[in-house]
């Protein structure tokens, strides 16, 4: 079933559990992803960002594609689908108006003030929409070739003033991670983490959640983190098994065959992550 984010974020955080979102690219990683999670019983985030919604045609497209998954395969657990790293307002809107269940609107790098404004903006047509909206206070790291550009670590005062000027329904803060695969060692900030959990009331969105070993996973979780964002490792496994599978078979030109060599791939990075509920 199709759902905001607002009940699945606010049962785990109460259990000090996590909720996964998963970013799909096209319909094989939707399916994959739905299917895994209907299998472990598990509610599950599907992210879209703006350059997947363009490459899969657009946002109704992307919406009638997750809801016709879900009547087709008989979904039974919980789904919410979600814009992910919305750069404007008028993104967000255009996501709500297609039947997205949730928005992020990312104006982490602009004043404290346009945030506010703009995600506020955003914050009242979701309200109308019964749509749930996450915004991002802090600056992420990223990943730009070898190299690593640090980010800003979320401020414990501006978060909460953020939380309270903006009315958010999830926070996502910066607390030493970086979008990508990194493959050096991460210095991420634990008693942040818990201060933001102990002083806001709101659950906390980790990005860059992939490169993460599973240890540190679970003391994210531990610390309070409610809702963690995994992209490049699926990719990474899916490209992975998809190469693996035209090396040994370099005859074989149906595309279902190759881009399906990748599936089980997709499915098991999903149960690792999910598993560390257990």
């Amino acid at each position: 079933m199709l759902v905001n984010s607002k009940k699945m974020l606010s049962n785990a955080k109460k259990k000090k559990e996590v909720v996964f979102h998963f970013n799909i690219n096209n319909l094989e990683w939707a399916k994959c992803i739905l299917e895994e999670c209907n299998e472990l019983k598990t509610p599950v985030i599907l992210g879209v960002s703006e350059s997947a919604i363009k490459y899969m045609g657009g946002y109704d497209v992307v919406a009638s594609l997750v809801y016709s998954l879900i009547t087709d395969l008989e979904i039974k657990t919980d789904v919410c689908l979600h814009l992910d790293h919305g750069s404007s307002v008028e993104s967000c809107i255009r996501a709500i108006d297609a039947g997205f269940n949730s928005v992020m609107l990312d104006m982490s790098k602009k004043p404290y003030q346009e945030n506010v404004e703009k995600v506020s903006e955003v914050v009242r047509y979701a309200k109308n929409n019964d749509v749930s909206v996450e915004a991002e206070i802090g600056s992420m790291g990223q990943i730009s070739g070898d190299s690593l550009q640090l980010g800003t670590n979320t401020n414990l005062e501006d978060c909460k003033n953020f939380v309270k000027d903006t009315g958010i329904d999830a926070v996502a803060a910066s607390v030493g991670t970086v979008h990508g695969i990194y493959k050096g060692k991460l210095n991420i900030d634990y008693k942040l983490i818990e201060n933001l959990y102990n002083e806001i009331d709101k659950p906390l969105v980790l990005h860059g959640g992939s490169g993460l070993s599973i240890e540190t996973l679970k003391k994210c979780k531990e610390a309070g983190i409610t809702k963690i964002n995994i992209n490049s490792d699926i990719q990474d496994s899916w490209s992975k098994a998809v190469r693996n599978f035209i090396k040994e078979n370099p005859d074989v030109i149906d595309p279902r065959k190759i881009i399906g060599a990748g599936f089980q791939a997709i499915k098991d990075v999903v149960r690792e992550k999910i598993n560390i509920n257990k």
